[in-house]
């Protein structure tokens, strides 16, 4: 298919076009560049908001139900679920779409499970720029969900307008996610599986876990949810909204999205630098020699830098 018809396609509303755009961006595909530029026009921006947690508590039912909620208020809806890849194929492997497959058929919902291609957190570039696509295509909302591993919580909470931190009763990760630096980043908790004993005493440990901590200008509210039966969702997605007008009152919001962008453009200097470095190494036997012979990197990478710098 040529750029020209996937671009009306997308324009078109072909689900199936969205789908081939976002396997592009994830691929690193370099038609990509002249797609979202034409698209630029197109662009809307979509609210985001940002699922994390450790695993076990419930994150893909919890989005599923908030879809469910979502699409009661005639609102289009995309989620991204990002799983760690496969390391034979590069495709993301946990298949959260498996999940959700109520939502199936309904057009104004779309749901991808995107690799996280080797990124420490867990998100990948390719997400910032899906989420770009996604509004492009006229979806009112777009919910990421990660793995919930490594620094994936960190990450999301760099590209969702709200974070929101899962956890669940008698689930021992749950404290120590706390104590791993979630209060500076979440912005609502939801305890989720609030029908099993236990659950007041997370909200209770959160709540004087929040009392010791800095104190912050947005409060994040915790939220009892059953997401099995649909309990506490509308409150939880009530949550959302209110800090997102908190965001947008404060002037926060602005900031927000000219930090994300400055944050973008590094990633991608990065990952252009990365590639041209490998391609030197490869086509220049005597550098890879002297890379060789001087066992440290720094003096390679800045002639390497410096090569570019001077074309």
């Amino acid at each position: 298919m040529s750029e020209a018809d996937l671009l009306a396609r997308f324009r078109s509303g072909d689900v199936r076009a969205l789908a081939r755009t976002i396997t592009l961006v994830e691929r690193r595909d370099p038609s990509v560049r002249d797609l979202e530029e034409a698209l630029r026009s197109d662009a809307s921006t979509p609210g985001v908001a940002g699922f994390t947690g450790a695993p076990g508590t419930g994150k893909s039912t919890l989005v599923d139900a908030v879809v469910t909620h979502l699409r009661g208020k005639e609102k289009s809806v995309a989620v991204l679920a990002t799983d760690p890849n496969s390391p034979f194929t590069g495709g993301a492997i946990l298949g959260d779409r498996i999940r959700m497959q109520r939502h199936a058929l309904d057009g104004k919902v779309f749901i991808r499970s995107m690799g996280a291609r080797g990124h420490l957190g867990g998100l990948s570039l390719a997400t910032r720029e899906a989420i770009r696509l996604l509004g492009a295509f006229g979806f009112d909302e777009v919910i990421l969900e990660t793995v919930g591993v490594g620094q994936s919580e960190l990450e999301v909470a760099a590209v969702a307008d709200t974070t929101v931190v899962v956890l669940t009763p008698n689930l021992g990760d749950s404290v120590q996610m706390i104590k791993a630096g979630i209060l500076e980043i979440a912005d609502v908790f939801v305890v989720n599986k609030s029908d099993l004993d236990g659950h007041a005493r997370v909200a209770a440990e959160l709540r004087a876990m929040m009392n010791l901590a800095p104190k912050r200008v947005w409060k994040p509210p915790i939220i009892a949810t059953v997401a099995t039966r649909q309990e506490g969702i509308e409150q939880l997605w009530s949550a959302v909204v209110a800090h997102r007008s908190h965001l947008e009152a404060s002037g926060r919001a602005k900031e927000l999205t000219e930090q994300r962008l400055r944050d973008e453009t590094a990633e991608v200097a990065a990952e252009l630098a990365r590639r041209r470095a490998r391609q030197a190494l490869e086509d220049d036997p005597t550098l890879a020699e002297r890379l060789l012979q001087d066992g440290t990197p720094y003096r390679t990478a800045e002639e390497i830098l410096k090569r570019d710098a001077n074309r």
